[in-house]
């Protein structure tokens, strides 16, 4: 069933490609694995799928340990700085930063494991009050402090949309994002790489892509829904 999941949205996403006149190969399809089995995961790799993503730091580390090197694992969720330290030889990527003090952690961390971390900045596009991130407005001027970090790449952008019935609901958002994103691209900040837009969730990963996204974060859409332990 995972396996059909996961040919079905990669199927979605080729379609939202031939849509937006964009090529299938310039999206990452994460296949969000938080809160399931790696026994779950392991169905997957039959299909040759690498990119996974995790919201825990812990949970990403112990799935790391047990599974494939060769998988590439994304930090999605909010991350503590003190949790920095799990996951800084692990991660292929932290899509999450957003302030100034987990900046200054990862690149200790990362200097400590002489690796270069890459990272998107998340902006909270539609602003709502729940969500961590940086408004619009901000990020420019965050991307310029950030990029002084020799051991952070900024790699792009991320951010969560709204939950909502009806996907186009979040086009504008993802509009604004995108338009932001080209425009911190046109600025040939040093040091900043605008290659990665992080955008869409099982909900609205098809108008995502029409939008601009390089990455989409499936996990209902591929996994089933979620139990959390209570």
């Amino acid at each position: 069933m995972i396996k059909e999941n996961y040919l079905d949205v990669q199927k979605k996403v080729f379609a939202a490609c031939e849509r937006a006149g964009r090529k299938p190969e310039d999206i990452t399809l994460i296949a969000v694995s938080k809160t399931k089995p790696v026994s779950m995961i392991e169905e997957l790799l039959p299909l040759g799928v690498v990119d996974f993503g995790e919201n825990k730091p812990q949970e990403l580390k112990e799935k790391y340990e047990v599974l494939p090197k060769d998988l590439k694992w994304h930090m999605i969720g909010h991350l503590q700085r003190n949790k920095v330290k799990y996951i800084i030889d692990k991660a292929c990527m932290i899509h999450s930063l957003e302030s100034i003090r987990l900046a200054e952690t990862i690149q200790t961390e990362a200097e400590k494991h002489n690796v270069i971390m890459p990272v998107l900045i998340e902006v909270n596009a539609a602003q709502e009050e729940s969500k961590f991130g940086l408004t619009l407005d901000e990020t420019p001027a965050f991307i310029e402090q950030v990029a002084a970090y020799p051991n952070l790449k900024v790699s792009g952008l991320m951010t969560i949309a709204p939950f909502v019935e009806n996907p186009e609901d979040n086009r504008i958002h993802f509009q604004n994002l995108y338009n932001l994103f080209i425009d911190i691209k046109g600025r040939n900040i040093d040091n900043v790489s605008m290659r990665n837009l992080s955008m869409g969730m099982t909900n609205d990963y098809e108008v995502a892509i029409e939008e601009g996204a390089t990455m989409v974060r499936v996990g209902t859409g591929i996994f089933g829904a979620r139990s959390y332990p209570v």
